[in-house]
């Protein structure tokens, strides 16, 4: 079977190729990916799926189903092409859109031997509000049994972790008074906002050390004579698990309700993007994508990545067993979200391992149709996980 898979993952590679280097001269943000999601949509209908575009009304978002005509499992891959401002593709989406594009039409050709349904749902905007956190709460994953999701790295990594992530605004509003004339008249909404910062500083020494609070003040005045009416604080607040994470939530939010109060402020609590749940990694699903992986050649998989970041698979995660690893592209460890990371993309190793990847991914989706023994296994680590 393996030489089988890897013959139809050489047949589709020059297709493969042309998608990513596409996608990699013409980087667009989230939500702004209309060139991107064209592009994989005509090949995935090319390749016989049927693709609803714009799918649960995001623009750029697509669901592409390939079905076998018999019942069975659905097998779910998904692929993200969005691009970071100033950088472009440096995160190399362009490439993990094209190789989860790429298994889901190498399953799609195997699929008269097998039962069951073959899904590439196109993601936008990983790198902003994340589309899976919408897609997630609207349904799309609830009736797959596995979903599959590989990110280009320098190396090979195990599927692993991240962390749950909210993001979180206070708005705080004072009183305009002349700064030297009369101060006493003023409420200081900057005070608040530089306050809230002094309190979360304290709060640092009494929360757990792998969780992470950063922040900004995006409004803080006008003018130094004239005292701040209107202050503005964004925050990522990011912990190992969700119900940490709402714990350490609500001690930020105590800390600028603290400093409202002292300044004699009004605050106003919101969310300023999508929140995202910590990576749960299905680690039967990922112990037969890594055995697949060295079935098709690689020697080397290393551990999972020590992750203080945040990913929209994560809340996938908690509805769907799923797996988020790595694979390399490089000959030496380049920092993603670079220029360099992106140039990575477009060589005969990252095309390489692209293929590599592909055979593995559909190995493993092949022992998952072939084997309902293996997908129980799986179903049932997942449930055990969400006690």
């Amino acid at each position: 079977m393996k030489d089988k898979v890897m013959q139809c993952a050489e047949s589709v590679k020059s297709e493969l190729i042309k998608l990513s280097e596409y996608i990699l001269m013409n980087p667009e943000l989230g939500y702004e990916e209309f060139k991107a999601s064209k592009a994989h949509i005509e090949l995935l209908k090319k390749h016989g799926f049927k693709v609803e575009e714009e799918y649960l009304g995001i623009k750029t978002a697509f669901k592409a189903v390939f079905d076998s005509g018999k019942e069975g499992p659905t097998i779910g891959f998904m692929s993200e092409y969005d691009a970071l401002p100033g950088i472009g593709h440096g995160c190399a989406h362009n490439l993990l859109g094209t190789t989860n594009t790429g298994a889901g039409i190498v399953l799609s050709k195997l699929m008269k031997d097998y039962k069951g349904k073959v899904i590439v749902y196109g993601t936008p905007a990983e790198e902003t509000s994340g589309a899976k956190v919408e897609m997630t709460e609207k349904g799309a994953f609830n009736d797959i049994d596995v979903v599959m999701e590989v990110h280009p790295g320098s190396f090979h990594f195990k599927s692993g972790t991240s962390l749950a992530m909210e993001a979180v605004q206070f708005k705080f509003t004072g009183r305009a008074a002349h700064a030297a004339a009369y101060p006493d008249k003023g409420i200081n909404a900057l005070d608040a906002a530089i306050n809230t910062f002094v309190n979360i500083n304290a709060l640092r020494q009494h929360i757990l050390s792998d969780s992470r609070i950063h922040g900004i003040i995006v409004e803080g005045g006008k003018a130094a004579n004239i005292v701040p009416e209107l202050a503005i604080a964004q925050f990522y607040v990011r912990a190992t698990t969700k119900t940490y994470l709402t714990e350490l939530v609500e001690k930020v939010k105590n800390c600028a309700r603290g400093a409202a109060l002292a300044a004699g402020a009004e605050l106003e609590i919101s969310n300023y993007e999508a929140s995202y749940d910590n990576l749960v990694t299905n680690e039967s699903l990922s112990a037969v994508y890594c055995q697949s992986l060295r079935d098709v050649g690689v020697a080397e998989i290393n551990e999972p990545r020590k992750s203080y970041g945040s990913l929209d698979v994560g809340n996938v995660s908690h509805v769907v067993p799923t797996i988020h690893p790595y694979f390399g592209i490089c000959e030496e460890d380049i920092a993603a979200h670079t220029v360099a990371f992106a140039e990575a993309t477009k060589t005969a190793l990252a095309y390489k391992s692209m293929t590599q990847t592909i055979g593995a991914l559909t190995l493993t989706a092949i022992e998952i149709l072939k084997d309902d023994s293996l997908l129980q296994r799986i179903k049932k680590e997942f449930k055990d996980t969400r006690k």
